[in-house]
């Protein structure tokens, strides 16, 4: 690789015997690529044609859904490219916006969680005054601040980043994460005082208050009828879920990004894909299997579909 090369690109170095296994890869990426857009997709198109899913609920669910298959995109057509490229190489610019998208969508996906905490708050424990609180501007305006802080957040350490001068040009990592900040020649000060706030504001403080909001439903459901505990078990155990998995994930990519360890490259790369693998799929099954609305619209537009298939 040439002086001019090194100078603009980053060699990404997580892959693991290209040579012998890069169409595997590729067909089995591939694949679940597929299925992760395919799955978010269905459910979202469903919630878009039916009327009784236009509530806020499911229009954050949507929204989430929706913010997963972004979320795939910014790492699965690179990460496809490179299983049938010779080398494995992104320009620095190309890798700074991956870094960009990546962290900003995981951003996006605790602030709607949050939202949908709030919601599902105000629908058990506020039911009188749900309809005028969660209005159709307030979801719009929850929606466009779920995207828009962490992108700002994230913009700010990108543009930090772009600016920092690098001395190596080997990144140990299958895409542009965390990870970046090594390859810089001297660790910046700015740089890690704002990722800690960014990481404060936009995970751990919607994390506490998500916890806070769950606790406060568990607390008045268990005061109130059967039915309200039923409401608030069917409606909030899917999103905790979502939020548990999540939350995990992102730890793990956090530690596995920043903390420089002598894990074997096989498993640092296998590590490395779970956090782009369950997430998506996780999200579509939890809330198409345990929505009951979501379930129901999903069996009928399998059985049209079966019915259409035994008619040929």
């Amino acid at each position: 690789m040439d002086d001019e090369l090194n100078v603009t690109h980053i060699k990404l170095g997580g892959f693991v015997e290209m040579d012998k296994y890069r169409y595997l890869y590729f067909i089995t990426m591939f694949a679940v690529y597929i299925l992760i857009i395919c799955s978010n997709s269905t459910i979202v198109f469903l919630i878009w044609i039916h009327k009784n899913l236009h509530e806020p609920m499911y229009v954050f669910i949507a929204a989430l859904l929706l913010n997963c298959v972004l979320y795939s995109t910014t790492v699965y057509p690179k990460l496809l490219t490179d299983f049938l490229s010779k080398e494995q190489i992104i320009s620095y610019p190309a890798c700074l916006f991956q870094f960009f998208a990546f962290y900003s969508l995981g951003g996006s996906e605790f602030l709607l969680l949050s939202a949908m905490a709030y919601d599902r708050y105000v629908s058990i424990c506020k039911p009188l005054q749900y309809p005028t609180i969660m209005t159709k501007n307030a979801v719009t305006v929850f929606l466009v601040l779920c995207w828009i802080v962490p992108a700002s957040h994230i913009a700010v350490q990108t543009i930090l980043s772009a600016k920092a001068k690098l001395c190596d040009f080997n990144l140990n990592s299958i895409f542009c994460n965390n990870a970046m900040y090594r390859l810089q020649c001297i660790e910046s000060r700015t740089i890690n005082i704002f990722g800690v706030f960014c990481l404060l504001d936009v995970t751990v403080l919607p994390l506490f208050f998500i916890v806070f909001t769950y606790a406060r439903i568990v607390v008045i459901s268990y005061r109130s009828c059967k039915e309200v505990r039923k409401k608030a078990a069917e409606t909030c155990l899917p999103h905790l879920l979502v939020l548990i998995n999540f939350s995990l994930l992102t730890v793990y990519n956090t530690i596995m990004a920043r903390v420089n360890t002598d894990v074997p490259k096989t498993a640092h790369l296998i590590m490395t894909l779970q956090i782009v693998l369950y997430h998506p799929l996780f999200n579509p099954f939890i809330y198409g299997l345990k929505m009951k609305a979501i379930f129901q619209h999903l069996k009928m537009l399998f059985c049209k579909a079966q019915n259409i298939k035994t008619d040929f």
